[in-house]
């Protein structure tokens, strides 16, 4: 009697992705095939199996795990572009909020057709999934709060992300110039300590210029860091001069 071995699976099996849904297919049919068949007349030996009821059993449920998606697909029929684009767009949404011009953007570079594009995005404005201004007034929230960023740092983000000029207007207008001074105090709080031991000039250098990266102006940066050296007994004779 030959004894028919059954191989194990790898846990790599479970796991196809897309593009494999065709060696998937195999694989299931041929584990259909080699599946031992037990009960009252079944035979034994090296035919067991393989009837021709079996293989058709196998490949109807191979075809029919399948998505119409990919059964559109391999019949060559094109996808609705206007449900391609929406389902590009929910993707994109998930877990994050965007623009509408970064929404476009990715439609474009998928080559969706204009009108196509046009139609879900201003669908979505309707319904609320995009809106560009609550997007702005988040952003402007978080990367102040969160990273110590000023208006005109957030002025040029916004602006590279396509919000339009009037919907950054208002959303930074929530920050003011006394705001701004506590966030840019708070920093060179945190940072003072790590340039103790520096001469004044290079800790004016090295404060004020992280300030300048975040957004923070010339002016209000040279004060912030001089009322700070001040408070800790520093010289500060001089620095009222730009640098």
């Amino acid at each position: 009697m030959t004894r028919r071995t059954e191989w194990p699976v790898s846990a790599t099996d479970h796991h196809t992705g897309p593009g494999q849904e065709l060696a998937a297919g195999h694989m299931a049919e041929s584990e259909d095939a080699y599946e031992p068949e037990t009960g009252p007349g079944r035979g034994q030996g090296s035919g067991a199996g393989f009837g021709e009821g079996a293989g058709r059993r196998a490949r109807s449920r191979t075809r029919s795990s399948g998505s119409p998606s990919s059964s559109r697909a391999e019949k060559g029929e094109p996808r609705d572009p206007v449900e391609q684009a929406r389902n590009i767009c929910l993707r994109l949404l998930t877990g994050t909020p965007r623009t509408r011009k970064q929404l476009a953007d990715a439609l474009r570079k998928r080559e969706i057709p204009d009108e196509a594009a046009e139609e879900v995005l201003s669908r979505f404005e309707d319904v609320g999934l995009i809106d560009d201004a609550a997007f702005a007034g988040a952003w402007v929230e978080s990367r102040h709060h969160g990273r110590g960023l000023a208006r005109r740092a957030l002025v040029r983000e916004l602006r590279t992300k396509g919000v339009d000029s009037t919907l950054i207007d208002e959303a930074v207008g929530q920050l003011d110039s006394e705001q701004e001074g506590a966030t840019a105090r708070e920093l060179v709080a945190r940072k003072l300590r790590s340039t103790r031991g520096l001469d004044r000039d290079k800790r004016l250098r090295r404060l004020a210029g992280m300030l300048a990266r975040k957004g923070y102006g010339e002016g209000m940066a040279l004060r912030v860091v001089r009322q700070a050296l001040e408070e800790e007994g520093e010289d500060t004779e001089g620095l009222d001069e730009p640098f």
